[in-house]
């Protein structure tokens, strides 16, 4: 059997329907779309359930699932079987309603926090033990109910807290790639 691939991929969960594109719920896109920028690198389509960006240099694929949040599992074991790619090395970057915006927290393992998109992917590939970076973007009281509140833009007033944020977390990304999950969370957790 083949040795699995060393590849580091960051997933940024999202719904791709341009009609979400504005939303809360889009942070994960909003990051590996800020990290394409700064590595030059181009989404290409495929013929699976997302679209992908690859850099050579750092050896890295950056993804967009286009099943919708709630399928991204189906997406990101597509992307694991393609390249062979271990868990370990699939980070995924998605929004949470329970951190206050601007925050962030890096871990290597753990549930799904309630987050549907990380419960489709722990479902699809039978782990618990896969990286993930939560960007923060509880930015009121009235977060409640959920389902509504990451559907709907960030108020104007946030929306510069919100680009710091994306530039913050692609800068937490970048450091990772270098140096590792460990000290990524020591730093910016």
């Amino acid at each position: 059997m083949k040795e699995v691939n060393r590849i580091k991929t960051f997933v940024g969960l999202g719904n791709f329907d341009s009609k979400y594109s504005n939303t809360k719920h889009n942070a994960g896109y909003w990051i590996v779309d800020e990290l394409s920028k700064r590595f030059s690198e181009q989404f290409q389509t495929s013929r699976e359930s997302y679209v992908y960006a690859i850099n050579k240099k750092y050896n890295i694929v950056l993804i967009k699932p286009t099943t919708g949040m709630n399928l991204s599992g189906v997406a990101v074991k597509q992307v694991c079987n393609k390249w062979r790619i271990s868990p370990s090395n699939i980070f995924v970057i998605l929004d949470d309603i329970d951190l206050p915006l601007g925050s962030i927290r890096i871990k290597p393992e753990g549930g799904d926090g309630c987050h549907k998109g990380l419960e489709s992917i722990l479902n699809h590939m039978g782990t618990k033990k896969i990286p993930r970076i939560r960007f923060g973007i509880a930015a009121s009281d009235q977060i409640r109910p959920s389902e509504k509140y990451v559907l709907k833009p960030f108020r104007k007033k946030d929306e510069s807290s919100v680009s710091q944020m994306i530039y913050q977390t692609a800068d937490a990304i970048q450091f990772l790639i270098d140096n590792g999950i460990q000290k990524t969370m020591n730093k910016f957790n």
